[in-house]
């Protein structure tokens, strides 16, 4: 089971790495597009957004970075390999969206107090095509998000620009039809506040990874509760539920059994338990003999 849970994270990875390449190799052209035709128009908006997708850039290029230099082998000095730099990857990219986020409200500001004049019709052009390019981004990175905390930050980037393409065809449709500028900036700060959204999920998440928190899907309680189910079983003590890296959770306690003999069908049991009720794969089971308690104690 756990050699065909391996087996298809590896294909995700790879999946999720090879859209990834795509995705940069877009992004990378219409970036330069984006700022040549904001150039063109003196559009404030459009060559910010190009600046976005130049963090963007960065950030698909540091998560496919990251997914390749993972899936470097253990060695004996890390024996879990390199799994968690694409947590780490994931947490820039969160960081970097929240400064983004951030410099948007500024920048926002900013044109709120002074509207540029812009070339309406051509921003309404480039940011038409952003919007397609962004989706088919999106689209191809949509189902490995899933799967891979730092596949999903370079999701949320693409996002972040796609509702930016949003923002600026609207805010280029309203300036067209009515001459009101100010729609560029307030458009700008309801897109930044999307984006921060989404970003402060991903920094939080990825943190808790980092700090081996319990996962949010697994409640220790019931954990706790279903190894004592398991036959034989006494106590339960020093119990740990963690995330190694996105879809990699690893479990370890101490079990006391009446049966010290028992113990390999014992641990069985709790493999089989913790992979179907918690999808917790890898598994590390101590088996105690029994103790004798003083009054008032009990199992931690």
């Amino acid at each position: 089971m756990a050699h065909d849970h391996d087996h298809a994270h590896d294909h995700h990875r790879d999946v999720g790495r090879r859209r990834l390449l795509i995705v940069l190799a877009f992004t990378a052209v219409y970036m330069v597009v984006e700022f040549v035709g904001g150039l063109m128009a003196n559009s404030l908006a459009l060559m910010a957004d190009a600046g976005h997708m130049l963090s963007d850039v960065a950030a698909l290029g540091l998560s496919a970075f990251a997914m390749w230099f993972a899936a470097r082998p253990a060695t004996e000095a890390r024996t879990y390999g390199w799994l968690r730099f694409e947590i780490l990857a994931a947490l820039i990219n969160g960081v970097t969206l929240v400064v983004i986020a951030l410099l948007i409200y500024w920048h926002a500001w900013r044109r709120l107090m002074d509207p540029p004049e812009v070339a309406g019709g051509l921003m309404l052009g480039v940011a038409s095509v952003g919007l397609l390019v962004n989706l088919m981004a999106a689209a191809m990175l949509h189902a490995s998000a899933g799967h891979s905390h730092n596949v999903r930050g370079a999701y949320l980037h693409v996002l972040g620009d796609l509702l930016g393409s949003v923002g600026a065809i609207g805010a280029a449709a309203v300036i067209l039809w009515t001459g009101w500028t100010p729609a560029d900036p307030i458009i700008s700060a309801v897109v930044a506040t999307l984006i921060l959204v989404g970003s402060w999920r991903l920094v939080r998440e990825s943190t808790d990874i980092l700090l081996e928190a319990v996962p949010r899907h697994v409640d220790l309680p019931e954990v706790r509760a279903a190894i004592l189910e398991v036959p034989r079983v006494e106590a339960v003590r020093d119990l740990h539920v963690w995330t190694l890296t996105s879809g990699f959770h690893a479990m370890s306690c101490h079990v006391q059994v009446r049966d010290p003999a028992a113990g390999q069908e014992v641990i069985r049991s709790i493999h089989e338990r913790m992979h179907h009720d918690f999808g917790i794969e890898h598994v590390t089971i101590q088996i105690d003999h029994p103790r004798i308690y003083r009054i008032g104690d009990e199992p931690v």
